[in-house]
């Protein structure tokens, strides 16, 4: 939903875009640091916000300034590294279950923002810059992604490296899925338009929300010390949807 609805509020303006991701993510986050603990709507609003905003960025930077994806994609991820190093160093882990605090929760947002901007631009980069097409980059994405899933499954990869794997992968997989569904079919696309994808991803995405601030089925259980200010595992793995 980030990659076609930053695409569509761009093109129809490109002032208004700015506006909406700069204070958008600016109202979200502020709610969200506000809020003591996990509540669906507030987390998944921020999660909305800084999908859109990070694909704004990338894309910014790519057509305002005509840096290569071959560029900034290798850019982002260096970014995204140097952020997880700065975590660690302070925090000395990088488990979502341990952000109980606020300063992890910035490292936390930060890092989710990186990840974001790193995913458009790697998934434009195999999509368009090198011609691959988006369906078969979203393939490829699949691929990479189940590659640390399988081998936590196996015992050969420790959770938290394998969460964060294959967390910075959902961004490229669900970017190249929305421009799969939206663009048109010269750009090897399905041509439904940026427009209608992000209306539908938006019903999906507000059904969905709705559901679990219902059933609290996405809630970890709280441990002993108090409550916890940690997303949910299984809210924050679905993060690119």
């Amino acid at each position: 939903m980030g990659e076609s609805m930053s695409d569509f509020l761009g093109q129809n303006s490109v002032p208004l875009a700015a506006a909406v991701g700069v204070f958008g993510l600016w109202f979200a986050l502020r709610q969200q640091m506000r809020t003591p603990e996990y509540r669906a709507p507030v987390y998944w609003f921020a999660v909305m916000m800084v999908a859109v905003f990070g694909t704004m960025v990338a894309d910014g930077i790519h057509d305002g300034a005509s840096i290569p994806y071959s560029i900034t994609t290798p850019f982002f991820a260096a970014l995204v590294a140097a952020i997880f190093v700065l975590w660690y160093r302070s925090e000395g882990t990088l488990s979502i279950h341990s952000i109980t605090t606020r300063r992890r929760e910035r490292y936390y947002w930060a890092a989710v923002l990186a990840t974001f901007a790193l995913g458009t631009a790697a998934g434009d980069l195999t999509a368009i810059q090198l011609n691959w097409g988006f369906l078969e980059s979203a393939g490829l994405f699949a691929v990479i992604i189940a590659i640390p899933g399988i081998a936590w499954w196996r015992g050969k990869l420790n959770p938290i490296t394998a969460f964060w794997a294959a967390y910075v992968v959902t961004r490229p997989l669900g970017a190249s899925f929305a421009d799969w569904f939206s663009k048109p079919h010269p750009q090897s696309g399905l041509n439904m338009g940026d427009g209608p994808v992000s209306g539908i991803a938006l019903v999906i995405f507000i059904g969905l929300v709705a559901y679990v601030a219902a059933t609290k089925r996405d809630i970890q259980q709280a441990r002993a010390g108090g409550h916890s200010r940690a997303p949910a595992a299984e809210a924050i793995a679905a993060d690119a949807v």
